[in-house]
């Protein structure tokens, strides 16, 4: 028998996973504050929960796509675990502080309730296509329960351990990713000050060790084509970023490079930026330097889709 499953959470990320899961088979009932993403869930075949403890009561596996540690913490905690029963297995793929992550899994065992941390890798289109990343902290039997959905969401499964090592994985994999888009976005900045043409200085950094996947993909399927409507939000990069910086100095782990770009974060948050796509740093650093922000001509976006397809 095929697990049934509820997602609590049909952001930009939750939303098209789930509708994915559906769309391969399984029997999916989603639950959101947002009227409009539950009905995007309805109009691909899944179910609308009327509540967070209706969804829980449908479903054999419960997964949760919230924003931030106090929301997951809540909904889980004071929630969902209340309305489990025997059997079900909750996997939280949210970006969180990992000492929440530990606090909920210690919660759900003593419950004697299964539970994984399943963070997404990649970006708001690759979830859509169906292509996601996941790092997974599980028990090994829970991987293999949960494994057939993650492949209905996505391409690149890795497992990083037990519990809580998921989401330690994302932290890391975030710190980086967000660090390395404040930089394209001086890096771009200055190129375009300096008068260079940006599609060959972008064919020119891709073709050496600067090279990096936003480059490749992120800013020229967003900033650089002119949009940076909401994927994954500067303030939820900012979020993320404080995350790592929470947790380095906790285990005393310097991160200099990540503490000034947190705050270039917050200049750009500052600046009226921070519900953009993180790629819009780009446009909120020529913005700060009075410069014109850059977009790439038709040829050149054809260019870069082509690379980008290569380089995965």
């Amino acid at each position: 028998m095929t697990d049934r499953i509820g997602v609590i959470g049909l952001g930009r990320m939750g939303r098209p996973m789930a509708i994915n899961m559906q769309k391969k088979g399984f029997a999916v009932t989603g639950h959101d504050l947002n009227p409009a993403s539950i009905a995007a869930l309805v109009a691909a075949g899944g179910r609308a929960g009327g509540s967070i403890e209706a969804v829980v009561a449908e479903a054999d596996v419960v997964f949760t796509m919230l924003p931030n540690s106090n929301d997951v913490a809540q909904v889980i905690l004071e929630r969902v675990l209340p309305a489990t029963r025997p059997g079900q297995l909750v996997v939280d793929m949210s970006t969180i502080d990992p000492l929440v992550t530990d606090r909920i899994a210690q919660a759900l065992a003593k419950a004697g309730i299964a539970f994984a941390d399943a963070p997404v890798g990649r970006l708001a289109q690759h979830a859509d296509a169906g292509q996601s990343l996941f790092m997974v902290g599980a028990a090994p039997g829970d991987l293999a329960r949960l494994r057939p959905m993650l492949e209905a969401m996505g391409t690149t499964i890795h497992h990083c351990g037990g519990p809580g090592t998921g989401i330690r994985m994302k932290v890391v994999n975030n710190y980086l990713a967000i660090a390395l888009a404040q930089l394209n976005a001086e890096t771009l900045t200055l190129a375009q000050r300096f008068g260079l043409d940006l599609g060959m200085a972008i064919e020119v950094i891709n073709g050496t060790t600067a090279t990096n996947g936003h480059l490749k993909t992120n800013f020229p399927n967003k900033v650089l084509k002119g949009d940076i409507s909401p994927g994954f939000q500067i303030d939820l990069a900012h979020k993320d970023l404080g995350l790592a910086l929470a947790a380095a100095s906790e285990l005393k782990v310097p991160l200099s490079m990540g503490t000034a770009a947190r705050e270039c974060l917050q200049i750009a948050r500052s600046r009226g930026y921070g519900g953009k796509d993180f790629s819009g740093l780009l446009d909120a650093w020529c913005d700060l330097a009075g410069v014109t922000p850059p977009r790439l001509p038709a040829a050149d976006m054809e260019k870069a889709a082509e690379a980008a397809m290569a380089g995965q």
